[in-house]
């Protein structure tokens, strides 16, 4: 391979997997991790008989990048390398393509879907696969979809077959799973490699070259003073302690400071709590209060401008919507104080620190003839949009030469992005043309960003695994990583505390790497066993717990007004993933609104109009309808708009998954001959 050379570093922590095993390449953000394994797929190509190389990645975008930046140029002109996302006709006869292609670059959710599926065109075996690259494989744990797959993988392993595939993991941090003790970081990395059934490797040899190549930036806690006053937040806080008096919280029931997570933390549980026990004004103040509650953490961190702006948007949507006495109490203490609060969140003299901290560290990188390129890191889609609206307005950054843009996730909500305007994005500040991205930890892993000489973490709390990804964009020469943070707040306290676990993964790797062969893999081997049984217990618990109550013994209460307006034996499962009630007496029970827009189309649906319950003012979201072959106009639910009312009792089930009774699968003959017999004459 002459024509495709990889820097010495690449070499070393490539050797094992050209000999066949199966390793995590461990190495920085911009190292090049993609490149190596592009290298391995093409030698295994050439020496492997009858090879098929399946790479996964955990985000759309990354099926794309990818393809054309890394596999497709190397490959394309002996194989035939094929991307599949959710947006590509091709997932529709996976199967088939998978068996006509060389190198098939997908999502994971792609192959467990295919794995599990029973059509012939679709199906795919974990055997018709010869090397499985996983990106980003530090996310390989839990439930998560990556996991999924290699729990199928070690079970067949373990039951003694050979047909499976190589495996190479791609990561530039495996963190510790917050323990913060050397021997139980140790077991969560040799956890990540058993779910893997992998060894890892990093380079030893070559460090000098690695740091030459990836060079760290120079790290800067911005750090500021609290506020001195802060009229705002006050008045929030005295409308909140308004809202708790109205409660009339018994002694038992307590929370704890406002504008922290813990608060929010709380008020989740108070509303579920009021469902239950069928407590209205516990239920509603609790929703209203984690509102307020959103309100001090932008303040904490954004203008209080966005804080005024995002409890008005909120008592904008509940207009008219006043049930019962709670409600008009709710909308009257906001409309009585929504005047002061505007007046306070225009007083310049308490606005934010943190926002002048940023403006100093961002006119201290940009200058108007300057080729500075930089991300700001913010917590929430709606903090980027809070920031690059301050950036857009601001004349001091204006003028410092700043073109900035918005990139978060792809989505269907208001705030998300499509893919296409991320690939725009992304082009946009490669080209020059934007010098800035606001983004949410969707830039942190994968994406194929230019060097930047500034990163900026602003507002968060986040693991060690994102503040590595994020200190991995500033790859420019003498770049700097700035933390702005409030002094000995949770933000610097955090960063501190991701720095030693930081290097606590580092050490934890390097006493695996230690084990004598046999000890690790006797070591991961009985993780993998006790996985399995851990699996089939939980599996088992799952089964009895969704089998506790009869669907016709089960009702479905809007959460927001608690009238009971369906039963779960109404219900069924449309394609595996579609909660959707085939009752046709559901429908007085809800109103239509605007139609839906997604931004890709799907195989045997569409989606229709947003519902909400129709019961006088209440207007509680549900989710939406689904015309389904074209034929059936079916009512996609949202379990958390609904509470369960059981032989046991009341409950508010997060997830589908949590429900205690089981539910069929949709059958669109046996729906047509009950429900349109005429269309099947």
């Amino acid at each position: 391979m002459a024509d495709f050379r990889l820097y010495s570093y690449q070499q070393e922590v490539v050797r094992r997997a050209l000999l066949g095993e199966n390793i995590i390449i461990w190495l920085p953000t911009g190292a090049g991790k993609t490149r190596a394994a592009v290298y391995v797929a093409k030698r295994h190509l050439e020496t492997t008989a009858k090879a098929k190389v399946v790479v996964l990645v955990n985000k759309i975008h990354l099926v794309d990048q990818h393809y054309t930046k890394e596999f497709q140029p190397h490959l394309d002109r002996s194989y035939r390398v094929v991307p599949i996302s959710g947006d590509s006709e091709e997932r529709d006869f996976f199967g088939q393509v998978v068996k006509d292609s060389d190198v098939v670059i997908c999502t994971a959710q792609i192959l467990y879907n295919a794995m599990i599926n029973t059509d012939k065109a679709k199906h795919v075996e974990l055997s018709d696969i010869t090397l499985l690259i996983i990106d980003e494989c530090h996310h390989t744990k839990k439930q998560a979809v990556y996991n999924q797959i290699m729990s199928c993988y070690v079970e067949k392993k373990l039951n003694g077959e050979r047909a499976l595939p190589q495996v190479l993991g791609l990561t530039a941090s495996l963190g510790t799973g917050g323990e913060k003790i050397l021997e139980r970081a140790v077991e969560y990395v040799l956890q990540i490699c058993a779910n893997l059934d992998s060894d890892i490797v990093s380079t030893k040899n070559y460090l000098p070259d690695l740091e030459e190549r990836v060079p760290k930036p120079v790290k800067t806690f911005d750090i500021v003073d609290e506020r001195p006053e802060d009229p705002f937040g006050d008045h929030l806080k005295w409308m909140m302690q308004r809202i708790h008096d109205f409660m009339d919280l018994p002694n038992n029931i307590t929370l704890r400071e406002c504008g922290t997570q813990e608060y929010e933390a709380d008020v989740v549980i108070l509303e579920r709590h009021g469902v239950k026990e069928d407590n209205r004004v516990w239920a509603q103040c609790a929703l209203h209060l984690r509102k307020y509650n959103d309100a001090l953490l932008i303040n904490d961190t954004l203008r209080m401008l966005d804080a005024y702006r995002s409890l008005k948007d909120f008592y904008r949507s509940k207009v008219d919507t006043e049930i019962d006495g709670t409600d008009f109490f709710l909308m009257g203490l906001y409309r009585e104080n929504r005047a002061e609060l505007k007046h306070h969140a225009g007083d310049s003299r308490y606005e934010n620190p943190k926002m002048s901290k940023l403006e100093s560290v961002l006119l201290n990188q940009f200058r108007p003839d300057g080729e500075s390129r930089g991300i700001l890191f913010s917590k929430t889609r709606k903090s980027t949009h809070c920031l690059c609206d301050w950036v857009s307005t601001s004349s001091t950054l204006q003028q410092a030469g700043i073109k900035a843009a918005i990139l978060t996730g792809a989505g269907n909500g208001i705030d998300t992005m499509t893919h296409v305007k991320q690939k725009d994005t992304i082009r946009s500040f490669r080209q020059g043309d934007l010098n800035l991205l606001i983004s949410t930890s969707v830039a942190e892993e994968g994406l194929d960003i230019p060097e930047c000489n500034l990163v900026v973490r602003y507002g968060l709390l986040t693991n060690e695994i994102a503040q590595k990804q994020a200190s991995g964009r500033a790859r420019a020469r003498d770049s700097q990583y700035s933390v702005i943070a409030q002094k000995g707040g949770r933000e610097e306290r955090r960063e501190h505390i991701n720095e030693y676990l930081d290097e606590l993964t580092g050490d934890a790797i390097a006493v695996i790497q230690a084990m004598r062969p046999p000890e690790f893999r006797s070591k991961i081997a009985q993780m993998q066993r006790e996985a399995i049984m851990k699996r089939k217990v939980q599996e088992s618990q799952k089964a009895k717990r969704r089998s506790q109550h009869t669907p016709a013994s089960v009702q479905l209460l809007c959460r927001n007004c608690f009238k009971q307006v369906a039963s779960g034996s109404d219900i069924r499962l449309l394609d595996k993933a579609h909660y959707v009630n085939i009752n046709p007496d559901f429908k007085k029970h809800y109103k239509t609104g605007g139609q839906v827009f997604l931004n890709r189309t799907f195989e045997d649906w569409e989606p229709g109009c947003t519902i909400s319950c129709n019961n006088g003012s209440c207007n509680k979201a549900w989710g939406s309808e689904i015309k389904y072959k074209k034929v059936a106009l079916l009512p996609n639910l949202s379990i958390e708009s609904f509470a369960l009312e059981t032989p046991q009792g009341r409950t508010t089930p997060r997830r589908w998954r949590d429900i205690t009774f089981t539910v069929d699968d949709f059958s669109f003959e046996e729906y047509c001959q009950e429900h349109m017999p005429d269309f099947l004459d």
